[in-house]
């Protein structure tokens, strides 16, 4: 590309490195010539890729589980005879401020020792860090400790977020990173919707006793995850990572084996790889410049990634944040009951993402992104206005939810997927923690600060007035990607930032 120090070129052959490892690691400025991305991107699916997936995906899951079984054990935890001494307003707003407030500080904390230190490392220690302090919340006696638990659980979980987005995207072919990105995300649904089922099942009083029921639920959890550690340990490395970093061989002889695997499960010759990328590794990259690389190289894309993020953070506060409340107060459903509405809803977040991906890989993103924030946007403000006017029951209500969040969750899983593919590479964990903590602290934290006033003032034009503030900033967002959104569709992701080690990357 014309004005890059930098060279995706039309070579052929595969080029090793032409020093060690541990001679690029002594010499900043020795060039490394590679196309191990070339052969990443042109690996056609299979097993082997499922596994990444499965290994590293399944965070959402987590999440998604976390977030629904702490909603609706609230009650429950203030019930006398519950074991822990502790109200529902500091659950509902304690400790959710707490478990936000420990993703974000996770996300950046493990989001720049993954730029250092590797991806692989990384993954391993955050789902551990999550692990422990899932099964020890099991075991509060006390509100201090509960809600200690949940601020170390959200750090867990923020660094899932930084470290697995940039190992995903640096593995996954180029022509499907899209739509596998918009599943993984959505996913979390899955997440909401059985922790939402289990704990209809282990709240039950007729089954678990007040005291046991709630701490059952967390060990949904560690189960889970302790399944998700035993195949994340046969994930690799990223082999982009490792060549960045001066350790270029222990790439090649990487993404030879992960060929010769791709090549036994598919039966399939491969390609012959073009594109080659020449970079100087260096040893570490300072705050500074990344700072400057976000800031002044890339500020359309650090606009971009921003309105993205707090577009769907505040949408997703005005539906979902309130909605049992809504549901209560509003349509007279029992507190018991809101639950099935929920799943109703989390079946609708999921299906988005499934259904429409491979969209973002075909049409493209400008046009997918955009359209799926403008298009939520407006339903909601049809859902707002019909609302108002007092056309809606519970059933319809859920509905409308349904197809807003339809789209809605597909354009949210894109916001994820646009900061972590148009960073360069040495800092993309680093980039997607930033605007992880940015939309989870506005949504997590500013939120429920005011749709919580709104929704739960119990008059109609407060919670009319709740949608429509998410509805205007979605639309808002959507704009914004429309103007200066980039047409990341099948690209290599050194074609859309090349790396700091490679050359003086441009906004675009």
């Amino acid at each position: 590309m014309p004005g890059k120090r930098w060279a995706m070129q039309s070579d052929t052959g595969r080029t090793a490195s032409s020093t060690s490892a541990r001679d690029n690691a002594d010499n900043d400025t020795e060039p490394i010539r590679t196309q191990v991305p070339a052969r990443l991107d042109r690996l056609p699916w299979s097993r082997w890729h499922w596994r990444i997936v499965i290994g590293l995906g399944t965070v959402w899951i987590l999440d998604g589980l976390e977030v629904t079984i702490v909603g609706n054990i609230a009650g429950r935890l203030s019930e006398q005879g519950s074991g822990i001494a502790i109200t529902s307003a500091q659950v509902t707003t304690w400790a959710a401020a707490l478990y936000v407030a420990g993703a974000c500080c996770g996300a950046l904390f493990f989001g720049r020792l993954a730029d250092r230190h590797g991806r692989k490392k990384l993954f391993m220690v955050t789902l551990a860090v999550y692990l422990g302090a899932t099964a020890v919340t099991a075991l509060s006696w006390t509100a201090w400790f509960f809600l200690l638990c949940r601020f170390v659980t959200g750090f867990g979980i923020g660094g899932e977020y930084a470290a697995i987005n940039s190992a995903i995207d640096e593995l996954i072919p180029a022509r499907v990173r899209g739509r596998i990105d918009l599943i993984i995300n959505g996913t979390f649904w899955i997440g909401a919707a059985v922790g939402s089922l289990a704990s209809v099942v282990l709240l039950n009083t007729s089954l678990f006793a007040t005291d046991l029921g709630w701490r059952l639920a967390f060990a949904i959890g560690v189960v889970l995850g302790l399944v998700i550690l035993l195949v994340r340990r046969h994930v690799p490395e990223s082999p982009r990572w490792l060549f960045t970093h001066g350790r270029a061989q222990e790439a090649e002889d990487l993404v030879a084996d992960i060929e010769r695997t791709v090549t036994e499960q598919t039966g399939e010759a491969l390609p012959e790889a073009e594109g080659t990328v020449v970079i100087h590794p260096r040893r570490s990259i300072g705050f500074g410049e990344v700072a400057s690389t976000v800031l002044r190289t890339y500020p359309r894309r650090t606009v971009l990634g921003l309105s993205l993020f707090v577009g769907q953070a505040f949408l997703y506060n005005a539906v979902t944040f309130g909605y049992a409340v809504i549901l209560t107060t509003f349509f007279q459903v029992p507190n018991g009951s809101t639950g099935y509405y929920f799943v109703v809803i989390a079946v609708g977040n999921f299906l988005g993402p499934l259904l429409l991906g491979r969209l973002f890989d075909t049409v493209g993103r400008k046009t997918m992104i955009a359209g799926t924030y403008v298009l939520s946007g407006l339903l909601l403000f049809g859902t707002a206005a019909l609302f108002q006017q007092g056309a809606l029951n519970a059933t319809t209500m859920t509905a409308c939810w349904t197809v807003v969040l339809f789209f809605a969750s597909a354009g949210a899983s894109s916001a994820y997927l646009t900061v972590s593919e148009v960073f360069p590479l040495e800092i993309r964990a680093l980039c997607i923690a930033f605007f992880y903590a940015v939309g989870t602290a506005l949504g997590g934290i500013t939120g429920p600060l005011l749709f919580n006033g709104l929704v739960s003032s119990g008059k109609p034009a407060d919670t009319t007035l709740a949608f429509c503030i998410g509805a205007a900033l979605m639309v808002a967002a959507g704009l914004v990607e429309a103007a200066i959104g980039v047409r990341a569709e099948g690209r290599s992701l050194e074609d859309l930032a090349a790396p700091l080690s490679s050359a003086a990357p441009g906004d675009g």
